[in-house]
Formats: C-alpha cells, structure tokens, sequence
C-alpha cells in the first residue's frame, strides 16, 4: 500500500475507532492526523496552490501572506491537538463530533498553508519572529473588516503568543481532565482560540490582495466565527 493510501485508511480507522471513557494514545493521534495534513499538500499544491497563483505575484519571504501561512498552520495543529485531546476524554457525542470535524478542517488547512509556501518557493521557517506580519500596516482596497483591519498595529509583538494559542499549562491541564470537566474546559480554550484565527484571519485580509490567500482566510473568519456561536452555547449547558 502507497504511504497516501495508508494515511487515508488511517484517518478512517480513527473516524470508526469505538468510544472510550479515555485512551492514552491522545499524542500519537496528533502526529497522525497531523500528518494527514501533509499528504494534503501534495494534492492541495497542484490543484488549489499551483493553479490559482498562476495569474499572482509571488509572495515574499517576509510578506504578510508568507507570516500568515506560518503562524496559521502552528495555530490550527494546536487546535488539532486540543480536538484530539478532547476526543480521548469523553463518550459526549456532541463534543465528540466537534473534535473530530475541527481537527480534519484544521489539519487540512495547515496542509493547504504548507502547499503555498513550498510552491512559492519560500522556507516553512521564516526569517523573522512570528506575528511580524501582523505588526505591519493594512494596505488600502483589502478586504479587512471589524477592528482588526484598522487595528494599531503596535497592539501586536514580534514573537509574542499569538492571538488565542493556549499555553503549554493550559494544554496539560486539558488532558489531565475528563468528562464534563474536560468538555468545559476544551470549549473555554477553543473559543479563545477560534478568537485568536479570526483575529489572525481579519489581520491577513487587511494585508493582502492574493485571491487563494483571501479566500482561506474568509472562509476560516466566517467558519470559526459560527463555531465560536456553538460552543458558547455548548458551554452555556454544561455551566
């Protein structure tokens, strides 16, 4: 069997894997659902990446699409790992299924981010801290909204956390908990951290005219915004 075949069959398995109270294998469905995103990009890079930046000017290394394909991906494969985490530690359905639909839509989109970045020739790494980008003034005519397209642009630090990341305190937390302790505790984090992308998301359309770029970020501003309404109300039931 070819390594995309078995990570496909693999993603199955964990789909129909039975329920358990909570199982000890919390990291090593990470690593394998986070390598689920990189068998995406050899398909994402010739389809979504390559054919849709034909007509675009190649972003720069230190550009606010190259900061934001780099600090998106950290960001989503954190939220992959709480999704995961959360699986493992209840039989609740409801949170259940939320897990595993932000962990695939999450890992899927850190694929797409890292497809763009190898076919623009630009290093997974940048060469400056992270969040750089987002300290730099929007452009005029971009698609920003809220306050995040205006924001001062002092109001970020080079190298700082970004918007919503839980801390290591926070993710160990987590996976000590289970039941509905570690439901509430998994959407407290998760809304800060749907918060985070979409401030991170506003901050890019404020910086950017690429079409394959623009879309993403939409589509994770109007997504998360809408999982952000469910899981405060998810909360609200288990306060």
């Amino acid at each position: 069997m070819s390594p995309v075949g078995a990570d496909h069959e693999a993603a199955g398995e964990l789909a129909a894997a039975p329920v358990p109270a909570r199982r000890r294998g919390g990291r090593a469905a990470v690593i394998a659902v986070a390598s689920v995103a990189l068998i995406v990009v050899a398909v994402v890079a010739f389809s979504i990446g390559r054919l849709s930046t034909l007509a675009e000017p190649t972003p720069s290394s230190t550009s606010a699409e190259a900061g934001f394909a780099r600090d998106m991906q950290v960001h989503h494969l954190q939220g992959v790992e709480l999704a995961m985490i959360v699986r493992d530690a209840t039989d609740d359905p409801e949170v259940r299924l939320l897990g595993y639909d932000i962990a695939t839509t999450q890992a899927q989109q850190a694929g797409q981010m890292y497809g763009w970045l190898a076919e623009w020739g630009l290093s997974q790494a940048g060469s400056e801290p992270s969040m750089t980008w987002m300290t730099r003034p929007a452009i005029d005519g971009a698609a920003g909204h809220d306050d995040h397209a205006t924001a001062d642009p002092g109001a970020h630090v080079p190298g700082a956390p970004m918007p919503g990341l839980a801390t290591p305190a926070q993710v160990e937390e987590l996976r000590g908990l289970t039941g509905v302790e570690a439901e509430r505790r998994f959407l407290e984090l998760m809304i800060a951290h749907h918060r985070g992308a979409v401030e991170m998301a506003d901050a890019v359309l404020a910086r950017s005219s690429n079409d394959v770029v623009v879309a993403l970020a939409q589509s994770i501003v109007d997504s998360q915004t809408s999982e952000i309404d469910l899981m405060t109300g998810m909360l609200a039931e288990r306060s």
